[in-house]
């Protein structure tokens, strides 16, 4: 079984924890490694839309402060210029690989309304025919708790559901789906597919004291849940390894597939 291969229309989700390096600013070799491998597949009739965070630590790249503030209107300011930055480093790197980029930015509301979500269908649709890649992201400037879609996982997701995706690949900062924490057990076992998304999370040991427990496994579980229910499958991988998507490619890199109940 090799998803990536037998997929057509492929959704990538980048987080921000893949896109940053160990100083917490944008990893410059990740993204060129990352517009490169999708040029790649684009040559052999793939067809990518990418969902990428990063906004935030974009801009504090940009402006090296601010990165204690916590009140919301610098938050959000700092995604408003680190958006700006975010599409410049994809715009470079898609450049030299002869390719055309467009940002898409969005909000709870847009798929809500009938209009809306015809409208980002039929922009998707365009810009795919063209060749161009489409760049989703939330609309963290604008965005309040009541228009908050929740994490870019739940929105790469329902992403694939509008665009009836073939696959969803998010790269994190895991290789997996772990039977528990692996940053707090190293008897943690990687589990290589599952067929049953809401049962393995009634199972597993997600963990607390970070990120892993809090927000991380959390939301790609419920990112499964979405996929797998319009029967779209999911991988899991680690963006931080080297050629990850040639890797995934070849069955040559660690990941976790989650399967629509439909496919065993």
């Amino acid at each position: 079984m090799n998803l990536l291969n037998d997929s057509k229309k492929i959704v990538i989700k980048v987080g921000s924890n893949t896109l940053s390096d160990e100083h917490g600013f944008i990893n410059e070799h990740f993204i060129s490694s990352l517009t490169h491998q999708i040029a790649e597949l684009m040559k052999i009739g793939k067809e990518i839309v990418i969902v990428s965070s990063g906004a935030k630590i974009a801009g504090l790249s940009a402006l090296n402060k601010w990165s204690r503030k916590e009140d919301i209107n610098y938050k959000q300011a700092l995604c408003a210029i680190g958006q700006v930055h975010l599409l410049e480093h994809y715009r470079k790197n898609f450049t030299e690989n002869n390719l055309h980029i467009a940002q898409i930015l969005l909000t709870i509301d847009d798929f809500t309304d009938d209009t809306r979500l015809l409208n980002i269908r039929n922009t998707l649709f365009t810009l795919i025919d063209e060749g161009v890649v489409p760049i989703i992201n939330e609309n963290d400037t604008v965005c309040v708790k009541e228009l908050k879609i929740g994490d870019n996982d739940t929105l790469a997701a329902l992403t694939c559901t509008i665009w009836n995706a073939d696959l969803l690949i998010i790269l994190s900062d895991i290789d997996g789906l772990y039977d528990k924490n692996p940053k707090e057990y190293d008897d943690a076992k990687l589990l290589d597919i599952v067929n049953d998304v809401s049962e393995i999370a009634d199972k597993i040991e997600i963990g607390s004291t970070n990120a892993f427990g809090t927000g991380g496994i959390k939301t790609k579980l419920e990112a499964a849940k979405i996929c797998n229910k319009y029967e779209i499958p999911m991988i899991l991988a680690c963006g931080s390894t080297e050629n990850i998507l040639e890797k995934l490619q070849n069955g040559e890199a660690p990941r976790t597939v989650f399967l629509p109940k439909l496919n065993y």
